[in-house]
């Protein structure tokens, strides 16, 4: 997607703000949808980010879009693109950034799914008429939006399928920098990226930082 695009923006928490502020900035239009319209903090970032920018309910991010991002709380992810409206998702390409992490019993938060299914899954067997993307979430949320910030070549994964909703999904990630997108295949690889949360936030408490990725040695 190199073209200038309308895109729907689902979260309006840091993940949800900074990838509609890369989004912007890259001279893409942008609506980001909180439960209800006229949020603080969604309020407060079009306000901030110019022209392009806008806020509204899920169901208006939803239908303003012609590519979505689901950058909602994973456990809550399912509601949130129910009130977005499985007519608003048709057709479109769906970037599923969530992780499904439960937080109710503490640090460190445990999968509300895995092993044998995924929130991606789930997310695309509940809206089967979207092409669910999985990416980005295996990576802080400053890093999504500027893999330079950390040294070196390293690697981003996608996964969904549906190849040409994986296509232009890539497309718009290399926009974001990414130079090396590693496909897994079918929808049912978001069940190895989910799962490598716990070991993301062990290595980011062992390293002290967030800003870090995975480099594949061949």
């Amino acid at each position: 997607m190199s073209r200038v695009a309308r895109v729907g923006v689902l979260g309006s928490g840091t993940v949800g703000r900074t990838i509609g502020t890369k989004l912007v900035e890259l001279g893409h239009e942008v609506c980001i949808g909180s439960r209800a319209a006229g949020g603080e903090r969604a309020v407060t970032w079009a306000r901030q980010s110019g022209e392009r920018a806008r806020e509204g309910a899920f169901a208006d991010a939803a239908a303003f879009g012609e590519l979505l991002f689901n950058c909602t709380a994973g456990v809550h992810s399912l509601d949130a693109l129910e009130a977005a409206g499985a007519e608003n998702l048709a057709g479109k390409v769906l970037i599923d950034v969530a992780n499904p992490l439960d937080f109710s019993r503490g640090m460190p938060p445990q999968l509300a799914i895995a092993n044998d299914d995924s929130l991606g899954e789930r997310i695309q067997r509940a809206f089967p008429a979207a092409g669910v993307v999985k990416a980005l979430n295996t990576v802080t949320a400053a890093v999504m939006i500027d893999p330079a910030s950390v040294p070196g070549e390293h690697a981003l994964f996608i996964c969904g399928d549906d190849i040409d909703s994986k296509r232009e999904a890539s497309e718009l990630l290399r926009s974001f920098g990414w130079r090396e997108i590693i496909d897994l295949g079918g929808i049912s690889a978001a069940r190895a990226m989910e799962m490598y949360l716990p070991l993301w936030l062990r290595l980011m408490e062992a390293l002290g930082t967030t800003r870090f990725n995975i480099a594949i040695a061949r």
